[in-house]
């Protein structure tokens, strides 16, 4: 049997990209999916417009996901119009019917911010992905000021040992830290994947981070840990 048949997948999301290249170096890199964050507020948003006319560089079986934070119905549904296939994430204050009246049928994803620190304890997640069962999966990032986790991680050892639930990680995973987090979690949900932005963006003098400008070879590196960490778990390495 070829050990490659038998090994876990963990399927890996780029969020908050802006340009062709980049779009381009992680399809190479071989993510599952990229995000557009369809949020005025954030460094990193891009118009529908923009998001479509990205996503159609996108080669099949790469999924465009939007994200959204508190958005009207209207501006939902005219930037599925411009992105048909694309899987929603709501990443703000929605409940679950609001999640369930803006989705309209689509499938969708639904953030969960869990406080940083001992805090994170107190967050109760089973009932959180009962509250939004029909979200497609429930993603897991840090509680900081505004809306996404800012490059921050929460303490993922809190986390419940059983979720009834698809879990993507997100909020201050990088190429170092991705492999402990999916060795952590990986038994304690029906799916585990990762989603990252900030560790993969390139890095200007100064120590400034270039939000939404993609590194490529970062990219690289993320995605080769991740298939290192599912090949360890696979008892294959």
């Amino acid at each position: 049997m070829n050990p490659q048949a038998t090994a876990p997948r963990t399927r890996i999301k780029v969020c908050g990209l802006t340009r062709e290249q980049d779009l381009q170096a992680a399809v190479a890199a071989g993510v599952d999916a990229i995000g557009f964050v369809l949020y005025a507020k954030s460094p990193r948003a891009v118009s529908a417009e923009r998001a479509a006319e990205l996503a159609r560089l996108l080669p099949p079986f790469v999924t465009p996901v939007l994200l959204f934070v508190n958005p009207e119905p209207g501006d939902v549904t005219a930037a599925c119009a411009l992105l048909p296939t694309a899987l929603l994430q709501f990443h703000g204050d929605e409940n679950a019917s609001r999640c369930q009246y803006l989705a309209a049928g689509r499938a969708y994803l639904r953030a969960a911010r869990i406080p940083t620190g001992p805090g994170g304890a107190d967050f109760d997640l089973v009932k959180y992905a009962l509250d939004y069962s029909q979200a497609q999966a429930i993603l897991l990032d840090a509680h900081v000021e505004g809306f996404g986790g800012g490059g921050k991680a929460f303490n993922w050892s809190l986390l419940p040992p059983s979720v009834n639930a698809h879990l993507v990680l997100s909020g201050g995973l990088n190429a170092a830290n991705v492999g402990d987090g999916i060795a952590l979690l990986r038994s304690r949900c029906k799916s585990l994947a990762v989603d990252v932005s900030s560790a993969v963006e390139v890095d200007a003098p100064g120590g400034i981070t270039l939000k939404g400008i993609k590194d490529s070879e970062k990219m690289n590196q993320f995605v080769a840990a991740v298939r290192a960490a599912d090949q360890r778990l696979a008892g294959l390495t």
